[in-house]
């Protein structure tokens, strides 16, 4: 059944959620992982495209997201500032270029970033774009159609902004905004032209058949970029969970979202420390990028050891062309 499916995803052909569903209960799991890895290899090639972020706006959030540091509802020790130094961020994103990081985003907390903010953010940004051949991102909230062209006129390519997790269980996790004022603002970021990069957590207490579901949204949405976030409690969120994940949730949850999203990229996020002891097995079960560097409020990775562990898997880490050009 594996490598039926598989076959029928290389011929160019879409699973449904019912094969997925299948896919997700097959004995050999190895042999999904492999199936996973093939399906990749034919759509993406050997080529890891590596991302990084900065925390360009800190804390004092209105929304209630239940798992998230920078809520004003959660007690947490994260740090607080309304906009990073701006000499700051054009820096980082030089240093990440010179040791070849492919794309580069700017990231604020809040449902949405003020007109004030954009414009002095959008400025770094033609400051970065001169500069640093990296390519520009930006993970803002929930923007208007407005917003999205000045960050695009900035330079900025992809937009990013995670569904979370599936439709059905988005309420049980976030109550101060709709799963469907997310999409509007992918739309809008679409309709532009821009690629964008969506994605979300698992651990937080969803099914995997609801993994399932949210991959299946993001590929209704036709998402190029799907992050993976492992969730990483945090001290003082309202979000309680049994615990981690297992090994096989984890390799499944990529390879289903490879079968599902076959062109795709399939990107290790947050959460990759929890993770560490079967990161070379999560390279070869479908993904095709990765989020390095620091996190938003957590310490991340080391790009130069990342880029070690890529090549030892395998993987090209030579400059990425985007079919979205900036403006």
């Amino acid at each position: 059944m594996v490598n039926e499916l598989k076959n029928k995803v290389l011929a160019g052909g879409s699973i449904t959620e019912q094969e997925a569903l299948q896919l997700m209960n097959a004995e050999d799991k190895e042999a999904l992982y492999s199936a996973a890895n093939e399906i990749r290899l034919h759509f993406k090639g050997n080529k890891m495209e590596m991302c990084s972020i900065l925390n360009a706006k800190s804390g004092k959030c209105t929304q209630d997201c239940k798992w998230c540091s920078q809520s004003m509802f959660h007690k947490t020790n994260v740090e607080e500032y309304e906009l990073v130094d701006l000499k700051v961020a054009e820096q980082q994103a030089k240093e990440n270029a010179e040791k070849g990081v492919h794309k580069f985003s700017l990231v604020t907390s809040g449902r949405s970033i003020s007109n004030k903010n954009l414009d002095q953010l959008c400025g770094v940004y033609k400051k970065i774009q001169k500069s640093t051949p990296i390519h520009l991102c930006a993970s803002m909230g929930l923007l208007n159609r407005s917003q999205l062209e000045k960050l695009k006129e900035s330079g900025v390519e992809h937009y990013h902004c995670n569904i979370e997790t599936a439709p059905s269980f988005f309420p049980e996790v976030v109550s101060s905004h709709s799963i469907e004022e997310k999409f509007r603002t992918i739309r809008y970021a679409q309709e532009l032209g821009m690629g964008v990069c969506s994605g979300g957590i698992i651990g937080m207490g969803e099914s995997m058949e609801q993994r399932v579901e949210m991959a299946f949204t993001l590929r209704e949405l036709d998402i190029e970029s799907i992050p993976i976030n492992i969730l990483t409690p945090v001290e003082g969120a309202s979000l309680k969970v049994d615990g981690p994940l297992s090994d096989d949730e984890v390799l499944t949850t990529f390879a289903l979202f490879r079968f599902i999203n076959p062109t795709a990229n399939i990107r290790l996020a947050g959460g990759r420390n929890l993770i560490a002891h079967i990161q070379d097995k999560a390279l070869a079960s479908g993904v095709s990028a990765a989020l390095v560097g620091d996190y938003l409020t957590t310490i991340g990775t080391n790009i130069n050891q990342d880029k070690e562990l890529f090549e030892k898997a395998g993987f090209n880490l030579g400059e990425h062309k985007c079919k979205h050009q900036p403006v």
